[in-house]
């Protein structure tokens, strides 16, 4: 007789939920956060999560700089590849920043000279490649 193969395999039972399933583990932190079961609550990797997602947030932001700095290079420097679709692009990535950054004021000070060399050397990158030009070519 065959065995039976899972996908995906099962883990051994004594496995923490947050490994075995990280689906069943959230909603399982959420059902004791709202019954105020505080001592059943996995604190660590609870507040591991919850600074993840502020990272999260943080990297949203860096992303959409990356896009419209990137944009704004290539109109810049190719001007002959101008259109509808780079304009929508860069109107676009300046209105999500402005709601972003109104739905998380505190980020404002995370955009340090740090946070847009780094954005800006990743747009170079993005700009370079799809211009075909050489990321030198951009200031």
């Amino acid at each position: 007789m065959k065995t039976q193969k899972h996908y995906p395999p099962r883990m051994p039972s004594n496995t923490p939920l947050y490994d075995r399933d990280f689906h069943a583990w959230a909603n399982q932190q959420a059902g004791h956060i709202r019954a105020r079961r505080f001592q059943d609550i996995d604190v660590e990797n609870l507040a591991e999560e919850v600074e993840c997602m502020g990272r999260s947030e943080q990297n949203e932001l860096a992303s959409r700089y990356v896009v419209l700095i990137a944009h704004l290079l290539k109109w810049k420097y190719q001007p002959g590849g101008r259109g509808a679709s780079w304009l929508d692009t860069i109107w676009e990535q300046r209105r999500q920043l402005r709601k972003h950054l109104q739905r998380n004021p505190s980020l404002g000070p995370k955009m340090d000279s740090e946070f847009f060399e780094d954005v800006y050397a990743t747009a170079k990158v993005d700009a370079a490649k799809e211009t075909g030009k050489s990321r030198n070519d951009f200031p």
